[in-house]
């Protein structure tokens, strides 16, 4: 069992890839069942983070292969690119 302050003090790791995409800044619960549905980890910023910033990685909680006590490894090939709106080419 693990506390959400500890998972927000790791980074995200991507198994394929691994690319770091930051730490967690918030967590999608499921109230009515009890469950965390997804981490959310912000996009990177643009221009020097001065304006504004990519969307953020959105990963659900089944993409997760492992927590580990310094970071957490996903599966998940969306985390990569987050969602723009546009069709990818996946």
């Amino acid at each position: 069992m693990f506390r959400t302050s500890e998972l927000a003090q790791k980074d995200v790791i991507t198994i394929k890839e691994g690319r770091n995409l930051g730490p967690i800044s918030d967590i999608e619960i499921n109230l009515e069942e009890g469950r965390v549905d997804a981490l959310v980890i912000p996009g990177r910023s643009r221009l020097l983070g001065f304006f504004s910033r990519e969307n953020d990685y959105i990963v659900s909680w089944k993409d997760i292969v492992k927590i580990g006590v310094d970071v957490i490894l996903v599966e998940f090939r969306d985390a990569i690119e987050p969602d723009t709106g546009k069709e990818s080419d996946l």
